[in-house]
């Protein structure tokens, strides 16, 4: 969904986690000093009623934040994104619609935020900060105080917690997962499984010497990684890191497995995480058909079982939201004149040698061609403090 981009825009920064997970809800109060504000209400959602300055400032961050604060800039970003003012208004406005009837459905199924959360994920994210100075300029960067950047964190734990409201009890049947079995097949075709065992990139001698006994079967590759591997995680399944279809390995890691048949091991590995030694432990060749998950390794068919599960979750949230959004009374008023935001693209547009009407390689776009999607079905909300990177079992 094209309306996304400028969203994700506003709230791409450390701390404004939770902003993209609450759909459109990171406009802030803050800006509105600065921003000729119109008043009024942009639509209502079964009696309630959006403003139109949380649009206004919804749109102007977006600018700020695309440094297209200018009239020219601002115009040539609408055509390369095959938007008109209004459209892009009405979408950001159907996010807000989408928004409010999330709210609303959750307080209908008694679902609330305990404060005791919220306080763990700001003290988290200012946990980051080396002091009160730094916390304070991190919000402001993003035009939020801490007040609204709680708000922010229990609007996407309300989020959170209504979407698992939706969670499906039990695992899914066999039929089901067989499908996805079926599809994904050939994807873990090749796949290779490994264990390694890790050493401090001072310590290639020893490295070399564990690698000449396991190699002269003096020593147990597994025993081996329990005694000397560094990577604790995996030292004590005996080096076992898992396919390298459900993760991913650094580089080198990967290059060195790529070339190791079955039962094979490999010579003395440098990474930045120091010094392996991989032993390839299996290799997955899809059959020609697939009849039952077990014709997959059990690794497989958990990852399988979760792609099932959440694609039966998130389809029964959208056919609840969907279904909220037909029966909503809801009503959408006509866009004020003089918004901020407000630019006659097609003073910006010019003809190409063919005539067509065109600013660069963009082609500006009517506002009848432009097809609304809402979009609060499109992500769960993420309140985790920093993104997980899978390395090689470190």
């Amino acid at each position: 969904m094209k309306g996304s981009s400028l969203l994700k825009a506003v709230c791409a920064t450390a701390i404004s986690l939770t902003c993209v997970g609450m759909l459109f809800g990171c406009a802030s109060e803050e800006d509105s000093s600065s921003v000729a504000l119109s008043g009024g209400v942009a639509a209502t959602v079964n009696g309630v009623e959006i403003s139109e300055d949380d649009v206004t400032l919804t749109i102007e961050q977006g600018r700020e934040s695309l440094g297209a604060t200018d009239d020219e800039t601002w115009a040539n970003w609408l055509n390369e994104q095959g938007y008109t003012v209004e459209s892009l208004r009405e979408e950001i406005i159907e996010g807000l619609i989408n928004q409010e009837l999330i709210r609303q459905g959750a307080e209908e199924r008694g679902i609330t935020v305990d404060p005791a959360q919220v306080d763990e994920y700001v003290n988290e994210m200012k946990s980051y900060y080396d002091d009160a100075d730094q916390w304070n300029a991190a919000l402001e960067t993003i035009g939020m105080t801490e007040d609204e950047y709680r708000s922010s964190i229990s609007d996407s734990l309300m989020l959170q917690a209504f979407q698992n409201d939706f969670a499906i009890e039990g695992d899914p049947s066999e039929e089901d997962m067989l499908e996805y079995a079926q599809m994904y097949a050939s994807y873990y075709d090749g796949a290779k499984k490994s264990s390694h065992i890790l050493f401090n990139a001072e310590d290639a001698d020893l490295a070399q010497e564990i690698l000449d006994k396991i190699n002269s079967g003096q020593l147990d590759f597994a025993e081996a990684a329990k005694e000397y591997s560094q990577d604790e995680g995996s030292a004590a399944q005996g080096g076992d890191v898992g396919w390298d279809k459900l993760t991913s390995f650094v580089t080198e890691y990967q290059t060195a497995l790529d070339g190791l048949e079955k039962g094979q091991i490999s010579d003395l590995v440098t990474s930045t995480y120091g010094i392996h030694i991989i032993e390839c432990t299996d290799v997955f060749t899809a059959p020609e058909e697939v009849t039952s998950t077990s014709q997959l390794p059990e690794e497989f068919v958990v990852q399988v079982k979760t792609l099932v599960k959440d694609n039966m979750e998130q389809q029964a949230y959208s056919e609840w939201l969907t279904e909220s959004r037909e029966n909503a009374d809801v009503v959408i008023n006509a866009m004020p004149e003089g918004l901020p935001y407000f630019v006659d693209i097609t003073l910006y547009v010019t003809a190409n040698e063919n005539g067509d009407v065109a600013d660069g390689d963009n082609v500006a776009i009517d506002a009848s061609d432009v097809s609304v999607e809402g979009s609060g079905d499109e992500g769960s909300a993420d309140t985790s403090s920093q993104p997980a990177e899978v390395t090689d079992g470190e």
